[in-house]
């Protein structure tokens, strides 16, 4: 099985850095294609896969063809590979708002796969939410999920509206953390810590926070519960984000990612 992958951008080299350890794969059955010259140089530095940057080259050799491109990019080079493809190949798209009709249609592929990954891929620590076109197998989706978990975990989901709205639960998700997180350093700061002092402070606080929620069966009121006592601390500080709509305002703004993407959607 040989695996091309189209954008060598940061979430492309992610796939293809995890993928070319999939045990699925032999060494070097994974092409990359880009561009860019820049690129190209730091492609030839990779032993693991093979450069390309002209599509006749590498797409009729793919069996499965993972794009990684911008959105704005789609139509473009979908009308380019149509005419190089084959009928049993596989196309893998992680461009947002990029419906699986669109892909068909631009490529005269039936067999498709919408994905939407999020930052964390980047560690091994990702999630990739997907969906199918009816075309593709029961074999063939085992193994496009064994590809995909090489960057952490993923999940099947039964429409592509889930992942429009996966996008902004899980795939905008991290901007969310790292905001929050943002803003507690800036708290710690006026407090009086140092810059270093206040990074560890609340990068620790995250990190112990999601272990012991992993390591649980407790929902997350659960554990606020038991942290916030009648009177205390924790329980002031939870008071005034209630009292400033703080939860409606974290829904309104996964709300607001999730319409970006279902517009994205109808620009295509």
């Amino acid at each position: 099985m040989k695996i091309l992958v189209i954008g060598a951008g940061n979430m492309g080299l992610t796939y293809a850095e995890g993928m070319s350890k999939s045990k699925l794969l032999k060494k070097k059955n994974i092409m990359v294609l880009d561009k860019s010259e820049e690129k190209l140089k730091e492609l030839d530095q990779m032993t693991q896969f093979d450069a390309f940057n002209e599509l006749e080259d590498c797409v009729p050799k793919a069996d499965i063809i993972f794009m990684a491109v911008k959105p704005y990019h789609a139509e473009s080079v979908f009308k380019a590979i149509q005419p190089l493809v084959k009928p049993q190949q596989i196309v893998i798209s992680i461009m947002a708002g990029v419906t699986i009709e669109t892909m068909k249609n631009l490529t005269g592929l039936s067999k498709v796969v919408r994905a939407m990954p999020n930052l964390p891929a980047k560690i091994g620590k990702g999630l990739t939410s997907y969906v199918t076109s009816a075309e593709v197998s029961r074999i063939e989706k085992l193994t496009i999920e064994s590809l995909l978990d090489t960057t952490g975990k993923s999940i099947e989901v039964s429409t592509e509206q889930l992942i429009d709205a996966s996008t902004g639960i899980s795939g905008s998700g991290p901007a969310y953390v790292f905001y929050f997180m943002q803003s507690m350093m800036e708290a710690a700061l006026q407090m009086g810590f140092s810059k270093n002092d206040s990074v560890t402070l609340v990068s620790q606080t995250f990190t112990g926070a999601v272990e012991l929620f992993n390591q649980s069966n407790l929902s997350p009121n659960s554990w606020m519960e038991r942290v916030a006592s009648k009177g205390g601390t924790t329980r002031a500080a939870l008071d005034s984000m209630e009292d400033n709509n703080v939860n409606t305002l974290i829904k309104e703004a996964a709300f607001s990612a999730f319409n970006r993407a279902v517009e994205l959607g109808k620009e295509y």
